[in-house]
């Protein structure tokens, strides 16, 4: 396994692809065993893509492309504008509630964070408010879509872990749920100290709310759909995934009478190229996982750990504070497909519920993408709005303490992880 590590670290010290750098660290593996031949390595990769839950992954991908090309991130931009841009950091409320619905359709933070940057960025700078802070709010409110459905890491994470993606899906709404509003807090008590406040924008009514909300219905009630259709056994996550690439392109061509066959085109093509991605670290992975199970990697790491700490709140604290440490250097979808083989076992050894320990995992891993040093949301949001680095971490101190307040709640009252799952599948 040490040989495993340093051959991953070397090549990705080198600039290899993060793809490649697994999938050559893996074969490593297999070529100085004197028991797996190499042959074995290879099936691993088929026998990954044969996987019929994994499809969930390409299907929301593409649907969230969909999704951006069929009307929906318009009406959903000017719902969130109605609903809270009268408050203090009007824009940057709208940004925190973009991402809270966004979440449920893109399901990538990076995705959602460069479309509001585009967005919203140029008017918050415009409004007046300071790059550091916009860049900040933009970047960091994208977490929310680590643990809203259809997030592409809970799939991921129920996949390799062999947890109920249902559950976690249903596991995820509460948390980000609590995300948006703490979020929305922080960003209301710098922009009311700042004087961050849209003069031409007042408090809707009722009817004004209404309509809005009538404008991005189909974007609303997607959703809605989504889990319901899980949770009455329609569809398994795998199928709801297909569902929602041909709602989106109804919506698209029917409903808002915008998408064209360019648009589609369009965003098969930035699917493609998404898919490719996330799909040859997924099957290059399958390697490492078979490796991390054949040498009792976890059974170890439980071992050790479950002999050095006897409370499973403090066993789940040191995972996560290794997890944080880790996410600072290496994307979440790396982490969860090389790491919930080794941790999922641990917890469930401690007494941790693994869809409980899902929503933190996945949170705290996603959480890399908006810090340094390598933070891909972070580096998106600054390049597009040309903001220093410096002034990002400065101004996004509020809304870390946030992130890690919000953390901690979930980490000692499980009950609100659990609450809906169990209450929708009993538990």
């Amino acid at each position: 396994m040490a040989l495993i590590g340093i051959v991953f670290f070397a090549l990705m010290l080198l600039g290899a692809p993060i793809a490649f750098a697994i999938g050559i660290s893996g074969f490593t593996f297999f070529l100085t065993s004197d028991i797996m031949p190499v042959s074995i390595g290879v099936q691993k990769i088929a026998t990954v893509s044969q996987s019929f839950p994994l499809l969930a992954v390409p299907f929301f991908v593409l649907a969230g492309h969909l999704m951006n090309e069929s009307g929906i991130t318009d009406r959903l931009f000017t719902f969130s504008k109605v609903a809270v841009g009268w408050m203090a950091g009007g824009l940057a409320q709208v940004s925190i509630i973009l991402s809270t619905l966004m979440g449920g359709v893109s399901g990538s933070a990076v995705a959602d964070a460069a479309m509001e940057a585009r967005v919203l960025g140029p008017q918050m700078i415009s409004n007046g408010y300071s790059k550091g802070y916009s860049s900040a709010v933009i970047a960091i409110s994208s977490l929310i879509t680590s643990t809203i459905p259809p997030s592409i890491g809970l799939i991921l994470y129920g996949y390799v872990g062999q947890v109920s993606i249902g559950r976690l899906f249903m596991a995820g709404i509460v948390p980000g749920i609590l995300m948006m509003t703490f979020l929305m807090v922080a960003a209301w008590l710098v922009a009311r100290k700042r004087g961050y406040v849209m003069k031409e924008m007042r408090k809707p009514t009722a009817r004004e709310l209404g309509a809005a909300a009538w404008g991005a219905k189909w974007a609303l009630l997607f959703p809605v759909l989504l889990i319901g259709s899980i949770r009455g056994g329609l569809f398994t996550p795998s199928e709801v995934g297909a569902f929602a690439v041909v709602y989106a392109i109804l919506i698209g061509v029917f409903a808002h009478r915008v998408m064209t066959f360019e648009a589609i085109k369009r965003a098969f093509g930035h699917a493609i190229s998404d898919i490719g991605l996330i799909m040859l670290i997924i099957l290059m992975s399958g390697m490492v996982g078979f490796a991390i199970i054949f040498l009792q990697v976890p059974q170890s790491v439980a071992g050790f750990m479950l002999e050095s700490l006897a409370n499973p709140v403090l066993i789940v604290a040191v995972i996560l504070i290794g997890l944080f440490i880790a996410g600072l250097f290496f994307e979440s979808t790396i982490l969860v497909l090389l790491l919930t083989p080794i941790l999922v076992p641990v917890v469930v050894k401690a007494g941790v519920d693994p869809v409980h320990f899902g929503i933190l995992m996945m949170t705290i891993v996603t959480f890399g993408s908006m810090t340094p040093p390598v933070g891909v949301a972070m580096f998106t949001v600054c390049s597009l709005l040309d903001t220093k680095v410096e002034e990002y971490v400065r101004e996004s101190l509020p809304f870390i303490a946030a992130v890690f307040a919000l953390i901690c709640l979930l980490l000692f009252v499980p009950g609100i992880v659990l609450f809906l799952p169990n209450l929708m599948y009993g538990g």
